[in-house]
């Protein structure tokens, strides 16, 4: 398999960028805190409906600039990125007017459609800035080690599995509005099924049928899980499983080929010191699996940030993350229209 990440990086090849936050939540908490382990960014203002949450966040990681105004941290000369760390229905406007404003776009995910993510992409192109979404396990060295070593560990692929379903109880958590998150779960969790299957199944291939289900919240009204099956023009397919009324956090996926199969307990996450690993097994009698260990420095969010540092600096390496949000995006949303029909 053939890849397009940036693979390596040289901290004093690459200028370090200036981040602005859009959103003050928990996730953008737990990427500020991995934001300081790398040179290549630094976190100079945040931004949140109120001041004093702004600047409670600012203080909080080092940033100098705290706005209650979204608009006027991306006008700022102090920023040169935005990470959009919002609702999935204000995300298009805020990554569209940060690109209007020259700054390069860092946007979580889901996204409202492929559409509006074609959207974002040309407002970004347009501008001459880089765009990248927040999925992290994709920046860890033990994604591009199995992408380069596809042919040799599983030969032609055949399907690929994942499952990633926890326990979300709160009600009044965003994921159980569908005004804000339309998709629920399917847009939450099952982004990751998705981000799956691009990185790992042949990065040609087209969909030739979708079949999948979804489980609603009785009180919200929320998609709470889903689960379904994508076959690909090649004969591939993937299924997956996704959802936050579980009750033990799942994030399993594996890799089945004609040489052999690859494994991962927690294809999200990597190790206490960053590493991450996988299992192998040979398609041979009585073959037992066999646990292969792959180092990294950083976190995967650091990678993140320091590949994001790199197509900034450079606007030939953009098109492959923004192709494979597309295609993302593209997955989900025809889960999501199948699921609806049921």
């Amino acid at each position: 398999m053939t890849t397009g990440h940036v693979d390596s990086i040289t901290p004093a090849d690459v200028p370090a960028l200036r981040w602005g936050f859009v959103g003050t939540g928990g996730i953008a908490n737990l990427i500020a805190r991995h934001i300081a382990t790398t040179p290549l960014a630094r976190l100079t203002a945040s931004s949140s409906r109120t001041m004093s949450s702004a600047r409670e966040f600012a203080d909080r990681h080092g940033a100098g600039l705290a706005f209650n105004n979204w608009k006027a941290l991306c006008d700022s000369d102090q920023v040169d990125a935005i990470y959009v760390a919002t609702p999935t229905s204000v995300r298009e406007e805020i990554s569209t007017y940060a690109a209007r404003a020259g700054k390069h776009v860092l946007a979580e995910k889901p996204f409202a459609s492929a559409e509006s993510v074609q959207r974002i992409v040309a407002a970004c192109r347009d501008n001459d800035v880089a765009f990248m979404d927040g999925t992290h396990f994709v920046h860890h060295p033990r994604t591009h080690t199995l992408q380069r070593e596809a042919l040799v560990n599983t030969g032609k692929p055949l399907s690929l599995d994942s499952a990633f379903q926890f326990a979300l109880p709160d009600r009044g958590n965003i994921r159980y509005n569908p005004e804000l998150e339309p998709m629920g779960a399917i847009g939450d969790a099952g982004w990751y099924n998705m981000r799956a299957a691009v990185e790992y199944l042949a990065p040609a291939a087209t969909v030739r049928s979708v079949n999948a289900v979804l489980r609603r919240d009785d009180a919200s009204g929320a998609a709470i899980a889903g689960a379904g099956v994508i076959q690909f023009n090649d004969g591939t397919t993937t299924t997956w499983n996704c959802g936050f009324d579980s009750g033990a956090s799942v994030m399993e996926l594996r890799v089945t080929g004609t040489n052999g199969v690859v494994s991962i307990e927690n294809f999200l996450h990597e190790d206490a010191d960053h590493s991450g690993s996988y299992y192998y097994r040979k398609a041979e009698p009585e073959a037992v699996n066999e646990v292969r260990r792959i180092e990294s420095h950083l976190s995967s969010v650091a990678s993140m940030f320091e590949r994001f540092a790199a197509i900034a600096a450079d606007a030939t390496l953009r098109d492959y993350y923004a192709t494979a949000t597309l295609r993302t995006q593209a997955l989900l949303d025809a889960c999501w229209e199948s699921a609806e029909l049921k």
